[in-house]
């Protein structure tokens, strides 16, 4: 949520700031402008915020994203007109002077705050890998048909015995080229172009990312197209890390929808591991299926959905704070999204709701013959995801 009594100003022609008052400077990433601190950089690269004015006086509107080109164009908020209540943040992701710190002083090596706020983008795999660590336990190697991948070891759970994996894919410190912001009916519209290559030698081929993020009225869509620009075949999967914010706070009286009838077991909420076995939601707490949407009480998701119910082309996750009259859908609109992880801590004021084309572990033994959703990218070919979302009041 933002502190109270923000300033809107523009930074340059097309890159906006939000500006706290009274925060402490962050080095190399504020400018002081008379007594107000304005970030204007984070990752070296220019803040971009895409903003239009609200218009209509009975339903919410989209106002503003403020995204990080120099973070994988990760996403660090979104703000929506409700008419009466006026701006409500979207996304549940702190202030630009905290998001600044967190990311250019705070983050390590392998950039794991980015997945800790905001929406930041997870390619070419989101979610868990295993493998064989390495013996200073920094990498491990797993195999896709036949070649050796060596990934960063950049996650371990909390209690003894957990094992160090691959998490959330290898763009999270990317620097993204040719931003352009453009004019589009209704709104803005930023793209960008990430020349990530062998993705710092851990991966197959060559790849380059064109990120797209739209701004108007009635949503905002992001999109990644993936192309294979290398000389051989490559492994490739995409989704996104959105904390969707619950206005109210009251966070056991708000209501999620996942239209799927299966989920994915795991060996439990530390490593979060798959088994391999896919088991229906019927009779389960893991059934949120119901119109409206099913309470979340203090029920504690890090889950993987499947066999999703796709209705008008679009794969549908709604996040519902009844309390503060505000509703979210987030539709995945790209068929090779095979399935949904939600990340739903019940001391969070937050439900994370990512659209992902593979499940956990793609790599892993486990699955034996079970497709595991990564798409295969011969060279010159590409792949799109595409995700929508929509606000509205319940």
């Amino acid at each position: 949520m933002h502190p109270k009594g923000w300033i809107e100003m523009k930074v340059f022609v097309r890159t906006l700031a939000l500006l706290p008052l009274a925060l402490p400077a962050v080095a190399g990433s504020l400018v002081l402008i008379g007594h107000a601190q304005a970030v204007t950089e984070i990752g070296g690269e220019k803040i971009v915020t895409l903003s239009r004015a609200a218009t209509s006086t009975t339903k919410p509107e989209f106002t503003s994203i403020t995204l990080a080109p120099g973070r994988g164009m990760e996403v660090l908020q979104i703000t929506a007109n409700f008419p009466g209540k006026g701006n409500v943040d979207v996304l549940a992701s702190p202030d630009l002077a905290t998001a600044a710190k967190m990311l250019d002083v705070d983050d390590d090596d392998f950039g794991n705050f980015g997945y800790r706020l905001g929406a930041a983008f997870l390619v070419p795999y989101p979610n868990r890998i295993r493998g064989k660590l390495s013996a200073d336990g920094k990498t491990l190697t797993t195999e896709w048909q036949g070649h050796t991948l060596t990934l960063p070891a950049n996650h371990i759970g909390k209690l003894p015995g957990a094992e160090r994996h691959a998490m959330h894919g290898l763009i999270l410190k990317a620097k993204t080229e040719e931003v352009s912001v453009d004019k589009v009916p209704g709104g803005e519209e930023v793209s960008g172009v990430i020349r990530a290559g062998d993705f710092g030698g851990h991966w197959l081929s060559k790849t380059d990312l064109v990120v797209t993020i739209t701004l108007t009225a009635n949503a905002v869509d992001a999109s990644i197209v993936a192309r294979n620009v290398g000389s051989e075949d490559e492994p490739m999967a995409i989704a996104w890390h959105p904390y969707f914010n619950l206005p109210s706070g009251d966070r056991a009286q708000a209501r999620v929808r996942i239209p799927a009838s299966t989920v994915a077991e795991v060996d439990g909420y530390d490593n979060v591991f798959p088994t391999g076995k896919i088991l229906p939601v019927t009779g389960t707490k893991f059934d949120l299926r119901g119109a409206g949407g099913t309470p979340l009480g203090t029920n504690f998701f890090d889950d993987n959905w499947s066999h999703i119910d796709w209705k008008d082309h679009a794969a549908t996750v709604q996040v519902l704070d009844p309390a503060a009259r505000y509703g979210v859908s987030i539709e995945g609109l790209s068929p090779e999204i095979k399935t949904i992880q939600a990340y739903a801590p019940p001391t969070k004021n937050f439900v994370a709701v990512e659209h992902q084309y593979n499940f956990g572990d793609p790599f892993g033994k486990e699955w034996g013959s079970t497709g595991t959703g990564m798409v295969t990218l011969k060279p010159g070919q590409s792949t799109k995801w595409h995700v929508r979302v929509h606000v509205f009041v319940p």
